[in-house]
C-alpha cells in the first residue's frame, strides 16, 4: 500500500488537544488491505490526514496474528504479534485499525495472548491503545461529511467482530447517514456471519457457502447498488459470491467509500 498525501486542514477539535497542534497516531494497514484492498487503505489515511491529524505507517507491522490464533496456534500467534508490538513504540499514539477484526483480536486478545509473558504489560498498553477506523474518525475526531456523489442506494454489512467485539457499527453508520444523497436500506438479517470467518471458510465450505448464499440473497433483496462493509474478509467472500452469480452489485470498504463521495470537498 502506498503512503498517500492527503489535503491537510484544521482537525476537529478535541478536549485534550490543541486543535493547531494535533497528535500523530499509527495506521495498521492489515494483511488483507495491503494483498487485496490498496485504495481502502489509502482512502482512511487520506480521510485522518484531512482532519488535520499526522499519520505515521511503521514498515515494520505485519500480520496482527488472527490466523495463527484462530487455528490453535498461541506460540506462533505470540511470534507474530510481538512484532506488532514493537512496530508501534509510541505509548501516546492511538494504533488505528481499518477492520473490526483485526481491531478486535489486537484489542481483546493480546492481554490474554500474552498473559504471563514478559510482554504482557506491553501488550496491555499496547491493546489500550488500539481504536477501529470508523469510530476514530466518528466519535474521537467528529468528523462532518458532505456529500459530493450523485444519488446512490446502498446496503451495510456488519462483520461479525466489529457488532461483537467491537461494538462499532453505530459508528459506520452513522457516518454512511452523513452523506446526504446515499440511501442506506438496512439488511434483513444483518446480524448474521456472511460465512467467511477466516480460516472457517477453508475448514467448513459448504457452511460458509450456505452462509454467504443467504447473505447474497439478503444483499440483492434491498435493491442497493452497492454493499459497504468495514472488513476486507467479508468483502471478498461478499464480492466472489456476487461475481459468481453475475450480480450488477459492488462492494466496497466503509472508507474508500467516504473519500469516493467525499474528496472534493
Amino acid at each position: 500500500m502506498r503512503r498517500p498525501r492527503g489535503r491537510q486542514r484544521t482537525a476537529f477539535p478535541r478536549k485534550d488537544q490543541n486543535p493547531l497542534k494535533p497528535n500523530p497516531v499509527y495506521f495498521f494497514g492489515t494483511c488483507l488491505i495491503e494483498s487485496f484492498f490498496p485504495r481502502a487503505g489509502e482512502a482512511a489515511i487520506r480521510l485522518i490526514e484531512r482532519e488535520g491529524v499526522p499519520v505515521r505507517f511503521p514498515a515494520g507491522q505485519s500480520c496482527c496474528g488472527q490466523p495463527a490464533y484462530n487455528s490453535g496456534y498461541p506460540d506462533d500467534a505470540r511470534a507474530v504479534a510481538r512484532q506488532q508490538l514493537r512496530a508501534f513504540p509510541d505509548d501516546e499514539a492511538p494504533i488505528v485499525v481499518p477492520s473490526g477484526s483485526c481491531a478486535g483480536m489486537m484489542k481483546h486478545h493480546y492481554p490474554g495472548l500474552f498473559a504471563g509473558e514478559p510482554d504482557q504489560a506491553l501488550a496491555e498498553r499496547f491493546a489500550g491503545r488500539v481504536v477501529e477506523w470508523s469510530e476514530f474518525m466518528a466519535a474521537r475526531l467528529g468528523v462532518e461529511l458532505e456529500d459530493r456523489g450523485a444519488p446512490l442506494k446502498v446496503t451495510w454489512h456488519s462483520s461479525c467482530h466489529a457488532m461483537r467485539e467491537m461494538n462499532v457499527i453505530a459508528h459506520s453508520k452513522g457516518l454512511i447517514r452523513q452523506l446526504s444523497r446515499v440511501e442506506l436500506v438496512e439488511l434483513a438479517r444483518e446480524r448474521e456471519c456472511c460465512g467467511f470467518g477466516g480460516t472457517f471458510a477453508v475448514k467448513h465450505p459448504a457452511i460458509s457457502g450456505a452462509l454467504v448464499t443467504d447473505k447474497v440473497d439478503d444483499i440483492r433483496a434491498t435493491g442497493a447498488e452497492r454493499v459497504i462493509a468495514g472488513d476486507c474478509g467479508c468483502l471478498l467472500n461478499i464480492t466472489g459470491a456476487i461475481a459468481h452469480r453475475g450480480l450488477p452489485i459492488r462492494g466496497q470498504h466503509l472508507a474508500e467509500f467516504i473519500w469516493e463521495r467525499t474528496h472534493g470537498s
